[in-house]
């Protein structure tokens, strides 16, 4: 098992239910899309995959100091959704840097769709970042670390690229001291999660990494809830996912996402979302 490689996490994504496609098919059905014009507002509403919706790319933003002047990098961008939010309102100028090659073409277009001029993708890995030291502001990102196995270099990577005094802010999916190997083994089988950090152990690998001022706070009690509608709604949309799927691969997804609900109810698993200053 290579944990953290590149092709496991690009056969999650290629499977992933928010996908562009998603996207476009759930704007048409609302009567938006081509040929009309679009803003970035007609799309928040379908394409933000991370928990806490728009405000929390708003306090990550805020906590970045992320103002209109700002040059932010987003690691692990997917499809752009909260790239597109924080150009959109705060007028920032956003690079978008997504490895994925079918999510980074997918938020380029999304760009285009609703000609957002402030956006630009970037297709790169997060532990070898292709921008000169001190080229941004500010580094955002969302529950995307839990797929890089070599976290101390995607770190090093935003140190590095952050100006003096520039700052750090993401979410990531954390772990506790009672969840274990054979747990940790299926997080990452089924949504390529590796190298689970605590709290605290990610507090020291930003420390180590040359970040000052660094902050951490559990979300678990806040993402707990989300989990729960999440999966009481997948339940409830059970014949589209069975049409969708099959009945053996939906029974497989509801076995996974009822386990990963279970670690989460059972304090195994949990939120965070950290700032540190460059």
């Amino acid at each position: 098992m290579l944990q953290g490689t590149p092709g496991r996490v690009n056969e999650f994504y290629d499977r992933h239910p928010i996908s562009e496609a998603r996207v476009l098919a759930a704007l048409a059905r609302q009567g938006l899309g081509r040929p009309g014009p679009l803003t970035a507002d007609d799309l928040f509403e379908f394409d933000q995959d991370h928990y806490g919706g728009l405000a929390a790319v708003d306090t990550l933003a805020r906590r970045a100091g992320v103002g209109a002047a700002s040059r932010v990098l987003d690691v692990c961008a997917g499809l752009g959704g909260p790239a597109r939010f924080v150009a959109s309102r705060r007028g920032s100028t956003v690079v978008a840097l997504e490895l994925h090659a079918g999510r980074a073409a997918g938020a380029a277009r999304l760009n285009r769709l609703v000609r957002q001029t402030r956006v630009t993708v970037v297709r790169a890995d997060a532990t070898a970042l292709p921008f000169r030291p001190g080229a941004f502001d500010a580094c955002l990102s969302q529950e995307a670390l839990m797929h890089v196995a070599d976290k101390p270099a995607v770190l090093a990577e935003c140190h590095r690229v952050l100006r003096r005094g520039g700052r750090l802010a993401f979410t990531d999916w954390i772990a506790y001291p009672s969840l274990g190997d054979r747990e940790r083994r299926r997080l990452w089988e089924w949504m390529a999660a590796t190298t689970l950090q605590t709290l605290d152990s990610y507090c020291g690998l930003l420390g180590r990494a040359g970040f000052t001022s660094v902050e951490a706070q559990d979300l678990s009690s806040e993402w707990r809830p989300i989990v729960r509608t999440r999966l009481a709604l997948h339940r409830a949309l059970r014949e589209r996912g069975v049409a969708r799927f099959g009945d053996a691969q939906y029974l497989e997804y509801d076995q996974l996402h009822e386990f990963f609900v279970g670690l989460v109810e059972d304090g195994k698993l949990g939120g965070g979302r950290f700032t540190a200053t460059r």
